[in-house]
This record gives C-alpha cells, structure tokens and sequence, in this order.
C-alpha cells in the first residue's frame, strides 16, 4: 500500500471516528442529559450564576423539544412520567422558544395566588419560616455581567449585598429557601387557575424572577404546556463564580455535585 493510500485511510478514520462521537453525544443529549448553565440570578439561593448541571430528560419522558433544536419529529409526549410540586425544571419558553429553569409550583387544577408575598396555593397559605440572610458580594456575575439586586441598597462594588431569606415549604413536604429584596407588582397577583395538561412556574429569587405570575403577551411566562417541558435538574456538577465556565479558577469548591432541593 502507497503512503498516499495509507494517509487516505488514516484520514477517514479519523472523520468516521468525529462522525460517531457526534452521534453518540446527540442521542446522548437527546435521550438522557442535557448540559445546562445557569445564566441569571432568578433561582437563587437554590442555584447561582454560574451553576453547570446536567437535565434528566428521562423524569417526564419524551416531546418535540427533547431534540436539539426542538427536531423531534413528533408531537405531544411520549413516555412521559409525571412531575412533582417543587421539581427544578428546565421547560422552553411558550413563546420566544428559550430555555427556562424555574420551579414547578402548580400542578393542572390548582388555584394559585400571591398576597402580599405569600404563596397560597388551593386557598392555603403555605408554611414560612425565617432562614436568615442570603449575602453575596456586589459586583458583576456570569457572562452577562450584571449586577444583584440588594435589600439593603444603596451598596457599593465590592460590598455586601443582602437578601432576606425564608424557608417556604409546600404541600408534599418539600421545603426550599426562598428570596424577598422589597414589595414588587409580583408579590400581590390575581387567582391564576392551572389549565390541564399545564404548569405554573415561579423563580426562588421571588423579586428578580420571570415565571407564570405574569403572562407571555407582556413579557412573563404564563402556563406552560406539558409538552415544553425539557427536563428535571437534579444535582449541580460544579459552579463557575466567573465569566466563563471554563474559567476553573473561580470555580466554586462549596458546589460540586451539590443535590438540587
């Protein structure tokens, strides 16, 4: 065999080796996990700018918006188990097609409603009790470099930046911190009614959160169908406190592999 034909060879090898790692990793991010990184301050304290997980895609099966792209060539749900009150889920947007984290707080038939701050859910409010302070440090985070909002504003870079923090435990049991920075239009909300076969999303970070208390035609999310949602995020992998997630030295050490509650 010439060298010319030994180098062909080698070469289409190496190209069939890049074509079937491209198809494994796509049935792999079709099928099971999809990489996601957090990109704003909606969910904290539960996750932070910076967070890199992974989303089961196999906790509520299978929709058109599985595939990268939203290709899948079918429609409806496939394979689909049901979600849970208080699942952190990663759903595409009903209208401008992003990608959304936030957590799952109606289920289809509820009555949901926000009065002065408190969540009632079915006409009950649920349990509150103080967790302290959430503090941060006020300078610019995550790639899109913006800057928190703080409680005790006016807060000068490099200083402190504070959020009350209450533990708010729903029905099932399911207790997990939530943000309060001052009053906001979202803190008192009209009686929203879960459509069948919808959700009703809000960000732990209540004041610094677009979810389903405001609808899509205004800039919100409304209800979301069952068929958007993507996935169920789990557990963090690790935490980027910089503007890349490459960036392994401002990688938080506190983070690894962090369950998601």
């Amino acid at each position: 065999m010439t060298t010319e034909a030994k180098k062909g060879d080698g070469l289409l090898e190496t190209i069939k080796t890049v074509v079937y790692a491209l198809l494994i990793a796509g049935l792999f991010r079709t099928l099971f996990f999809q990489p996601f990184w957090i990109p704003s301050g909606s969910m904290k304290d539960t996750l932070l700018i910076g967070d890199f997980l992974f989303v089961n895609k196999m906790a509520y099966g299978y929709s058109q918006y599985s595939c990268p792209f939203s290709a899948c060539p079918f429609s409806g749900r496939i394979f689909g188990g049901d979600p849970e009150r208080g699942d952190v889920v990663v759903f595409h947007h009903p209208v401008n097609g992003q990608d959304f984290i936030k957590r799952l707080i109606g289920l289809p038939g509820d009555k949901i409603q926000v009065t002065d701050g408190v969540l009632k859910l079915n006409g009950t409010p649920v349990q509150l009790e103080p967790a302290g302070q959430f503090e941060e440090i006020f300078e610019p985070q995550g790639p899109n470099r913006g800057f928190p909002i703080c409680q005790n504003q006016p807060v000068r870079r490099g200083e402190v930046c504070v959020k009350e923090r209450t533990a708010e435990t729903l029905p099932g049991g399911l207790t997990h911190n939530i943000l309060n920075v001052s009053d906001s239009r979202t803190d008192n909300t009209p009686v929203f009614t879960v459509p069948e076969g919808h959700f009703f999303f809000m960000g732990d970070n209540r004041d610094n959160s677009t979810d389903s208390r405001v609808s899509p035609t205004v800039g919100g999310v409304g209800f979301v169908p069952f068929e958007n949602l993507i996935g169920r995020a789990d557990r963090v992998m690790f935490s980027s406190a910089g503007r890349s997630l490459f960036y392994f030295w401002t990688w938080r050490s506190d983070r690894f592999f962090k369950a998601i509650e």
